[in-house]
């Protein structure tokens, strides 16, 4: 009995020991400090996403690549004026834009509320942003966890090989995404975002027109498909060209993303291997049959996102500013 009790309290001390880095968010965290930040910047984001739809996958894209380097902590939004920030990696720079823009308008809307000014994180407006392009695109609502602080840190060199390549397979997918605990499941469902996602003609090359020796073209892409991205990604094409992710419905956030996996429509390889590949096959027919299936699991995972690396405590700060530290 004497050794349960002294297990027992071990347990309880290592409870309160250990680092929860989602222990702080939860939904209303700012009901006292400024009760309207929902609508504030739903509003916000709105009124961007009528000017552009552009906003839409732009917004998606920046929470995603935030999560992914130093966790959810608006460190790519800070400048340098050196341009060795996050956002000036190769990874990083051709990031939209829009999304940028995005959050500096929600952020001013927010703090032009006396209640709420520099009270709400840089990196909580980001998550709300993500989270109204979403549904304004035709996606699910979801409530979103807040409490995230603003990093400090933001360097060219920390974004390293941390974001998921054209090229992957699906080892290397699950390998980067179970880094950030995210599973099999949770990666196919957030890869789904590509519904209304974009990209540059350089990222597809290889695939259509440099495949190997003795085949150009990627057999795992359909060929009708292939010719097309060949008129729209000549040789010598701008390479600020941009091509829809889904040829379908690419204003729209759905399910056709797998639909079009069935049908070899998948733009990247690491797209289309989440179809070629038998151990994910499944999670994809059955999110292209079911587009509630997808959207519930897309919630899911993008919650589980939302809490990867959170600043607490001394690690970070409420931003004056989006783009600099205080």
């Amino acid at each position: 009995m004497e050794n349960f009790h002294v297990f027992f309290i071990s347990i309880l001390l290592l409870f309160f020991i250990l680092p929860t880095t989602s222990a702080q968010l939860r939904q209303n965290y700012y009901s006292n400090v400024c009760p309207d930040v929902e609508s504030i910047v739903r509003n916000a984001v709105t009124q961007k996403f009528q000017q552009t739809f552009v906003t839409a996958p732009a917004t998606l894209r920046l929470f995603f690549h935030d999560c992914f380097v130093r966790g959810c902590d608006a460190s790519v939004l800070l400048a340098s004026p050196n341009s060795k920030a996050e956002k000036d990696s190769p990874d990083d720079i051709s990031l939209a834009g829009d999304g940028f823009d995005t959050v500096i308008k929600a952020k001013a809307a927010i703090d032009r509320d006396a209640r709420c000014q520099n009270k709400v994180s840089c990196a909580d407006i980001l998550a709300m942003a993500t989270r109204d392009v979403v549904a304004l695109a035709g996606g699910p609502f979801y409530e979103v966890e807040l409490g995230r602080l603003d990093g400090r840190i933001s360097t060219k060199r920390s974004v390293g090989h941390h974001l998921p390549q054209p090229t992957f397979n699906l080892d290397q997918l699950n390998a980067m995404f179970a880094s950030h605990g995210l599973s099999q499941t949770d990666m196919i469902a957030l890869s789904g975002a590509h519904t209304i996602g974009f990209s540059h003609c350089r990222r597809i090359a290889k695939r259509i027109y440099y495949f190997r020796r003795g085949r150009s073209i990627d057999p795992t892409l359909d060929q009708n498909y292939a010719r097309e991205l060949r008129q729209m990604c000549p040789i010598n094409v701008d390479p600020r060209i941009a091509i829809n992710m889904d040829p379908t419905t690419p204003q729209r956030f759905d399910n056709a993303y797998f639909i079009n996996l069935q049908r070899g429509l998948g733009l990247f390889t690491s797209d289309q291997s989440l179809f070629t590949d038998v151990r994910s096959r499944n999670t994809v027919n059955l999110f292209a049959e079911n587009n509630t299936a997808f959207h519930h699991a897309f919630v899911d995972a993008i919650t589980k996102l939302g809490r990867v690396g959170v600043k607490t405590g001394n690690q970070g700060e409420i931003r004056r500013d989006c783009t600099f530290v205080n």
